[in-house]
């Protein structure tokens, strides 16, 4: 189908959809981006005190608060966590880079 038989009403339904996903996208791309200006800081603490790049308690209560919270706003937690998990990964291996600066 192309977009010529697809009806205006429909066309502009999706393009207001897609508006809005380009936006939620957006805010979350700068919603992460302060996120690792934090974790950049706290990568600088640790460094700075010897303490190790990755904190297995403190992902562990992160990992059960998110899962929780997606539950909450009907997110799946499997996928939640996942999410999570990678940006974890990413921030551990940030703190092992300024720990070896």
């Amino acid at each position: 189908m192309t977009n010529s038989e697809i009806a205006p009403s429909v066309q502009a339904e999706l393009a207001r959809l897609r508006d809005s996903i380009d936006n939620i996208d957006a805010a979350v791309v700068h919603m992460l981006a302060e996120r690792f200006k934090c974790t950049q800081q706290v990568g600088r603490l640790k460094a700075e005190h010897r303490l190790p790049p990755a904190d297995p308690a403190r992902e562990a209560q992160q990992i059960a608060r998110l899962r929780s919270l997606a539950e909450n706003a009907k997110l799946d937690p499997a996928f939640a966590e996942k999410l999570l998990n990678f940006i974890i990964a990413e921030v551990i291996r940030h703190h092992e880079t300024i720990a070896r600066s």
